[in-house]
C-alpha cells in the first residue's frame, strides 16, 4: 500500500513530483483544494457547510477538512494507496489524520520531505512566468519563451504573478516554517519521514523519490 504525504515549502516541487507519482504508480491526488471546490460545485452537505466559511473570506476549519478529506479516502480509486497533496498542513491536522485512520485500521505509509534552502526557492519562484491569456508557464532560467513576454503557444502577454515576487515568497516561506514544517519533526519522531535534497535536476528528484518508495 502506496499512502504518501508529500511535504516541502512552497516551490519545492511538490507538484511537479506529485504528477510523476500519480502517473507512475497510478495513484489518485488528493488536494484539498480540488475537494472543496467539487463539494461546493456539488452543493453537498459538507460543500454548504464550507462555502458558508468561504463566503466570509474565512478559512475552512480543520474539523470540516478532515471531514472531506475523510468521505474523499472512501472513494473507490483510494483504496489502494493515494498521494496526499497540500494536506495535513499542521500538526494539529496532521494528530487528526493518524486518529482517522487508525480507527480504519491504516496508516500513512511514507512522508517525503523535499528540502530546498530559501534562496533556491526565491530564485525558483521570481523567475516563474504565466501566459496570461491560456496559462502556460514558463521559467526566465530554465523554460523561457522564444520571444521575450511572447507565449510561445497563443502568442499572449507572458506575466509574472503578483504572488511570484521576493517580498511574496519571503511572507510565503515565513508562514511556511511557521505552520507546516514542524510536521518535519512530528514524522520524525513516527519514523516514517524521508529528507530528500530537492535542489537538484528533476531526474535526480525523482530517482531519490523512487528508492525511498522501494524503486530502484
Amino acid at each position: 500500500m502506496n499512502r504518501i504525504v508529500l511535504v516541502g515549502p512552497p516551490g519545492a516541487g511538490k507538484g511537479t513530483i506529485s504528477e510523476l507519482l500519480k502517473y507512475d504508480y497510478n495513484l489518485p491526488t488528493i488536494s484539498t483544494g480540488d475537494i472543496l471546490r467539487k463539494n461546493v460545485a456539488l452543493a453537498t452537505d459538507l460543500g454548504k457547510q464550507a462555502k458558508a466559511f468561504m463566503d466570509k473570506g474565512e478559512l475552512v476549519s480543520d474539523h470540516l477538512i478532515l471531514d472531506l478529506i475523510a468521505d474523499r479516502l472512501e472513494e473507490e480509486d483510494a483504496q489502494k494507496g493515494y498521494l496526499l497533496d497540500g494536506f495535513p498542513r499542521n500538526v494539529a491536522q496532521a494528530d487528526a489524520l493518524d486518529e482517522m485512520l487508525t480507527k480504519k485500521g491504516a496508516k500513512i505509509d511514507y512522508v517525503i520531505y523535499l528540502n530546498v534552502p530559501d534562496e533556491e526557492l526565491i530564485r525558483r519562484i521570481t523567475s516563474r512566468r504565466v501566459c496570461s491569456v491560456c496559462g502556460a508557464t514558463y521559467n526566465t532560467i530554465t523554460k523561457p519563451t522564444t520571444k521575450d513576454g511572447v507565449c510561445d503557444v497563443c502568442g499572449g502577454d507572458v506575466i509574472q504573478r503578483a504572488d511570484d515576487t521576493e517580498e511574496t515568497v519571503r511572507n510565503r516561506i515565513e508562514v511556511y516554517n511557521k505552520e507546516t514544517h514542524p510536521l518535519v519533526a512530528y514524522y520524525q519522531q513516527k519514523g516514517i519521514l524521508s529528507e530528500i535534497a530537492a535542489d537538484a535536476p528533476l531526474e535526480e528528484v525523482y530517482e531519490r523519490t523512487q528508492a525511498v518508495l522501494g524503486v530502484e
